[in-house]
């Protein structure tokens, strides 16, 4: 009977661990488990051709932006910021450049009134997308992606300070400002590497794996 009783207290103690790795131990390890990953993914040579050669190396200017696709005078750009717009731009007399309008930034919370003050951010941007497959594509293709108005989540207008600051981070090294936005930024971000088949890093999979386990859990 005593053996019993030991038994029962085994029991009773893994019981307990496992509950408080479930609790806030748990939490502490998943938060240390993403710093670290997170501090191993800002090396310098996470992304580097050491570990990841290219086909070609990157240079902008073999991603032709900003085009004026169906010839109406207004760049991907302007249309970006026609489209996103929340009131009526007001547009130049010839009606190539908008001048004025009011934006909503996700990244920062903030709005604006003057285009100046913007960026038209590529959600994956170009070099990313270059060190994730397109170092393989076509000039076509790189001009297409470059200038992708056929889905929403592409290209956005957003603080240039913010847009900046990201420069050509993936979500490991950059997040926007804005917490409340992080976990559509990174759905966001996934989905447009998938609708135009660029690869995640491992490191970068397992940073957004992560996030969107957690997210789903606060969501819930």
């Amino acid at each position: 009977m005593a053996r019993r009783v030991r038994r029962g207290g085994r029991q009773a103690a893994n019981w307990a661990r496992a509950a408080l790795l479930r609790g806030r131990l748990g939490w502490t390890v998943r938060i240390l488990a993403l710093v670290g990953i997170a501090l191993a993914g800002i090396g310098e040579l996470r992304q580097s051709e050491m570990f990841y050669p290219l086909a070609r190396p990157f240079e902008r200017a073999a991603w032709p932006h900003w085009i004026d696709a169906d010839g109406d005078c207004q760049d991907t750009r302007t249309e970006v910021l026609v489209q996103e717009s929340l009131e009526p731009p007001r547009l130049s007399v010839d009606g190539c450049e908008v001048l004025a309008g009011r934006w909503y930034d996700p990244y920062t919370d903030t709005s604006f009134t003057d285009p100046r003050d913007l960026d038209v951010d590529h959600r994956v941007p170009l070099g990313e997308a270059h060190r994730s497959g397109g170092d393989r594509w076509d000039r076509a293709r790189r001009q297409a992606y470059a200038n992708d108005l056929s889905h929403p989540d592409s290209l956005i207008a957003v603080d240039r300070s913010a847009n900046r600051s990201k420069a050509d981070g993936d979500p490991l090294s950059w997040l926007p400002p804005a917490w409340g936005y992080r976990c559509a930024y990174v759905e966001r971000w996934r989905d447009t590497k998938r609708r135009w088949n660029l690869a995640e890093d491992r490191l970068e999979g397992w940073w957004n794996d992560a996030v969107l386990w957690v997210c789903a859990r606060v969501d819930g």
